[in-house]
């Protein structure tokens, strides 16, 4: 038996907020039309969040606006929130609207419990929206995955990264950090 299921738009999404059906505390977010549980966020997790909000924040200064834990609208039916973005400076700050795949310079993932979800099911959906360059801060493994060149099946570069080793971003290739500066 096959089993019929709905799915939803963001304005169906933002309409059940309206609601009450999803209210502030809900930790969810909007993947390909599935209203997805997200996992809490444990110590080291927030803490890795931090470090690269500080760390790119002091290194990029007013080139990019350093956006941590907030929507990013990737098509009609899907709205991660990805731990950290780097995102083209607007003056209005993204008050009228989300910030859409062309606004996206750098897409960052902090995993502990969710790396093989974040690897299976975010990053090839970050590539379906074009988005240039995405990490994966794997914690557990102490190491960094750079995703770069996306397809519409997948990235088609795949670096990973560990201890002293240095990455650096896509759009700012100054910009040089080691993985043990994030984890």
């Amino acid at each position: 038996m096959q089993l019929i299921t709905r799915k939803f738009t963001i304005k169906d999404y933002y309409k059940m907020a309206e609601s009450g059906i999803l209210t502030e505390n809900d930790r969810v977010e909007l993947i390909r039309g599935e209203i997805v549980q997200m996992s809490p966020i444990g110590f080291k997790h927030a803490a890795s969040v931090r470090k690269l909000a500080i760390i790119l924040t002091k290194k990029i200064g007013e080139r990019a606006l350093v956006d941590t834990q907030n929507p990013i609208q990737l098509d009609d039916n899907s709205e991660p929130q990805p731990d950290v973005v780097l995102l083209k400076p607007r003056t209005d700050f993204y008050e009228a609207r989300h910030p859409q795949p062309a606004d996206i310079f750098l897409i960052i993932e902090v995993a502990d419990t969710t790396v093989k979800y974040d690897r299976d099911v975010k990053i090839p959906l970050y590539a379906e929206a074009n988005i240039t360059e995405v990490w994966l801060v794997d914690i557990n493994n102490n190491c960094v995955e750079m995703y770069r060149k996306p397809t519409a099946h997948g990235y088609q570069n795949m670096q990973k990264f560990t201890g002293e080793e240095s990455l650096s971003i896509l759009a700012f290739p100054d910009i040089i950090i080691t993985v043990n500066e994030i984890i």
